[in-house]
């Protein structure tokens, strides 16, 4: 048996070492302190973006951008993708907005440009775009669109840290962007996740959503002072403006995130050598080849039939099964969200039979891990093995 787990551990020595180093201080605090701010601040700076608020996971990240949203805009639709994680369409509907869904780009995984402009109405509130699996999903069409109408764009980058759109890092496109540092993803904090932005207003309205909606965790003085002395009967030190959450998370995260961050430059180079090689090798008779590679920053590999066949499918899977190759059909989320209980609960019969391209995917798509010790060698391997399953019976 092979040993091709979905991930390696990226947690390292050194990543040990700080946090160990960060307990051996006398008194230290571990709640949400000073590494929190310099984490921030850091990766403000590698993604080229003014503000970043991290909170204890993607999920809340994305909870915390709609929740903005809602503040900002009001109740609404917006679109949302089919093809996800089930936090980005619980947080849409979390904030009280109703979730329209736009089929996927082949190429890409993400929204289709045409599908999303299709369902734009009046009551688009915001475009809620996830880069899947690494590939950016992002297009000028879209974003000539997006500005021209005035529809903020949230990006959801959660499985995509360093992918980038016209050399531009992917989340610095929109309004808010979402990233994730669960254990498998680009890198770690164990659980962890920011939201980045460039709006001043909006930033300050996170860090309050981030901390019960108090009004002391905004750093600018200004807003403190506005409430303070629209709301004198308060103590100061308590002034709950939104009916918000506590997702803040904690100095030890924040010290493993700062010395992961050094190396996540290095990890992506290697993550995207090895798409290459598993694209360039891959037989395009039976598998989709033409992923959109320009750009990307792979999370794993994307396998895709390029004919729905069930009998191909479970050749597929009994092969990796036994060859000891860790696999999740139906790619990001478990394929086609509107296919969950959650969503068929609130949509017509059958909505999921409206997006075609997600629902092949849902069926025919798998995908495989990559990670930083995953040698070239071994992906050209993992090709010859996949090419050598019967497509047929």
């Amino acid at each position: 048996r092979s040993d091709w787990p979905l991930m390696r551990n990226n947690v390292l020595r050194e990543d040990l070492d700080a946090v160990i180093e960060l307990l051996k201080q006398t008194d230290p605090i571990l709640t949400q302190s000073s590494n929190v701010i310099a984490f921030e601040r850091e990766w403000s700076e590698w993604l080229g973006c003014k503000y970043s608020v991290f909170v204890n996971s993607g999920s809340s990240a994305n909870l915390l951008s709609l929740a903005a949203l809602r503040i900002k805009a009001g109740t609404g639709e917006v679109i949302t993708p089919p093809l996800t994680w089930v936090s980005d369409v619980a947080s849409v509907l979390q904030a009280g907005f109703e979730p329209v869904f736009a089929d996927i780009d082949p190429r890409t995984l993400g929204m289709s440009t045409e599908r999303i402009l299709e369902k734009i109405t009046p009551r688009t509130k915001a475009v809620f775009l996830t880069h899947i699996l690494g590939y950016d999903a992002l297009t000028d069409k879209l974003l000539d669109e997006l500005k021209a109408r005035n529809i903020p764009l949230i990006e959801d980058v959660c499985e995509s840290h360093g992918a980038t759109h016209n050399g531009k890092k992917l989340g610095t496109f929109g309004w808010h962007s979402n990233f994730s540092y669960y254990y498998a993803h680009h890198m770690t904090t164990v659980e962890g996740g920011m939201v980045s932005t460039d709006d001043a207003e909006s930033y300050q309205i996170l860090r309050m959503l981030r901390a019960h909606g108090m009004v002391r965790e905004a750093n600018d003085p200004a807003v403190r002072e506005r409430y303070k002395s629209e709301f004198p009967d308060l103590n100061p030190d308590f002034i709950f403006a939104f009916p918000a959450y506590n997702v803040r998370s904690t100095e030890i995260n924040a010290v493993m995130g700062r010395t992961q961050l050094k190396r996540l430059d290095a990890c992506n180079a290697r993550r995207t050598e090895n798409l290459k090689v598993f694209l360039d090798n891959l037989d395009p008779k039976k598998y989709r080849t033409d992923f959109k590679f320009e750009g990307s920053s792979n999370y794993a590999f994307t396998l895709v039939q390029k004919e729905p066949s069930d009998a191909f499918s479970q050749n597929i899977m009994s092969t990796l099964r036994a060859s000891g190759v860790e696999f999740r059909r139906g790619t990001s989320g478990g394929g086609n969200q509107l296919r969950q209980p959650y969503l068929r609960k609130m949509l017509k019969p059958n909505a999921f039979k409206e997006l075609p391209e997600v629902d092949h995917v849902h069926f025919y798509g798998y995908y495989i891990g990559n990670y930083p010790t995953l040698e070239p060698g071994r992906v050209k391997e993992l090709c010859d093995l996949l090419n050598s399953i019967p497509a047929h019976g």
